[in-house]
């Protein structure tokens, strides 16, 4: 039974972790292209871009996995997700709009928290606008946003668990399964593991690049 259990959590541990890399790889990009839009000097696009993500941050992410799931079947009578790898790809356009959003705020609390004065200075050097970012205001961001990054990115860990009310098996959903078919709990407990040991090697990940950018002090 040992055994049987391990192999059924690896298999929903390889879930999440797909959930998790892929969240990451494209909210990640998408977080500073949003900060742009919400930072743009067109007013509209900028009221737009900040009411999306009011709206995103102001609402869980279940129900949006839910919207993003059920929507179009309902809306368009036409099941966009419906094929084989459907439902992780529905799972991943929710968790990826929903982090995305939430990098941007603080990419965007990154990049104002860099004085205005050194990027005039760097326009007075006649550096490029893509130059001053770069090499100005990119550097002294990063330094910036790694502890609340670091937070949002265990957050997501725990927040994979989340996928299982679109049907996905991920490590929670393979462990409660065994209560249903054979009333053991302590497969639940196992699944701590995971989460855990994720935490754990994130937060020496995290901490060594704190280190690493410490000489910015």
């Amino acid at each position: 039974m040992f055994w049987t259990v391990t192999l059924s959590l690896f298999r929903g541990m390889g879930e999440a972790l797909e959930i998790f890399c892929l969240t990451l790889l494209f909210s990640l990009p998408l977080g500073l292209v949003i900060a742009f839009g919400s930072m743009s000097r067109f007013k509209p696009l900028a009221k737009l871009v900040n009411l999306i993500i009011w709206v995103i941050r102001g609402t869980p992410l279940m129900l949006q996995l839910l919207i993003i799931f059920y929507g179009p079947g309902l809306w368009m009578e036409n099941n966009i997700w419906a094929f084989s790898s459907g439902r992780m790809v529905a799972c991943i356009v929710a968790f990826v709009i929903n982090y995305a959003c939430y990098f941007s705020v603080i990419y965007r609390g990154g990049i104002e928290g860099v004085s205005r004065g050194q990027r005039e200075a760097g326009q007075v050097l006649g550096m490029t606008k893509s130059q001053i970012f770069f090499k100005v205001t990119l550097l002294q961001m990063v330094k910036r946003i790694v502890p609340p990054m670091s937070n949002e990115i265990i957050t997501l860990v725990k927040d994979t668990s989340l996928s299982r009310v679109i049907a996905i098996t991920e490590i929670i959903k393979a462990g409660e399964n065994f209560i249903k078919s054979d009333g053991i709990i302590w497969p639940l407990f196992y699944t701590a593991v995971y989460y855990l040991i994720m935490v754990g090697l994130l937060t020496i990940l995290f901490n060594a690049i704190e280190r690493k950018l410490s000489y910015f002090r």
